[in-house]
């Protein structure tokens, strides 16, 4: 199993992304959230990675956080109907945070609205994901033990939530930037989002 990949990065977009390792070139599939992270091509990266065999193709998936993966994981090997695409489209839809939230909660709505997940197959996550996803707050500590600041983990969320709406990575960051300067570091993600809103409008 390729675990991960570690060497520079030649391309970057918001799908997939080309990194060399050693002169070999490594297409990886990435979801919204990992390319957020992502340094600018040409400089070093390390992408956690999941191999997925199939019959006519073998396809790696990269992610910037061992919460993507785990996520990613959890919908692919647990959840029926749902594959490789569909999961990526949910990590590039919501936040690990917010997902576990909704899930926990029982928010089909908010699942379904994802890009790919209709209300049958948002009802199905929370069905059979709901006892796997571990205990409340448990996320998002792992989320800040993995150098993101409690700050900048909310603006990392009201992004993802902005480009769940529609916005482009562009707009998005740069609306949510502007609405932390103004509210400050200890603005809540719902603020923040509220803020960005109102700009694009």
């Amino acid at each position: 199993m390729i675990t991960f990949l570690a060497g520079k990065l030649i391309e970057a977009l918001p799908t997939h992304v080309i990194v060399d390792v050693h002169g070999v070139g490594y297409e990886i599939l990435i979801p919204l959230s990992s390319y957020d992270k992502l340094p600018q091509p040409g400089q070093d990266v390390k992408l956690l990675t999941q191999l997925v065999i199939r019959e006519d193709a073998h396809t790696l998936y990269g992610f910037a956080t061992t919460e993507e993966r785990d996520l990613f994981r959890l919908l692919v090997g647990t959840v029926s109907g749902i594959g490789p695409k569909i999961a990526l489209n949910v990590l590039s839809g919501i936040s690990t945070v917010a997902f576990r939230g909704a899930v926990a909660g029982g928010d089909v709505k908010a699942l379904s609205q994802i890009s790919g997940v209709g209300k049958k197959t948002a009802e199905r996550i929370v069905v059979e994901l709901k006892d796997k996803i571990g205990p409340a707050g448990a996320w998002e500590a792992a989320s800040l033990k993995h150098g993101l600041s409690a700050g900048e983990q909310r603006l990392n969320d009201a992004v993802l939530a902005l480009l769940a709406l529609g916005f482009k990575p562009t707009e998005a960051h740069d609306a949510m930037r502007q609405a932390q300067a103004m509210l400050g570091v200890q603005a809540t993600v719902e603020e923040l989002v509220r803020a960005g809103l109102k700009k694009g409008a």
